[in-house]
């Protein structure tokens, strides 16, 4: 799965608007948008945020 699809993946199974979802990682909404369209992919901090994230939700993504 690519990041891009985990992040829609995530957001939509925890009902999540993409800005809801940007406050969450603390990041900007636009940082989220383009994740999702695939248009670039995340700093290590922001990886390392997003399964924090992904933990604290109980939700398993396949690597």
């Amino acid at each position: 799965m690519e990041f891009k699809d985990k992040v829609k993946y995530v957001r939509k199974k925890l009902f999540l608007s993409q800005e809801m979802m940007a406050q969450e990682l603390g990041v900007a909404f636009a940082t989220v948008n383009r994740w999702e369209a695939g248009h670039c992919k995340p700093n290590y901090r922001a990886q390392k945020a997003f399964h924090e994230f992904c933990v604290k939700n109980q939700i398993q993504l396949e690597d």
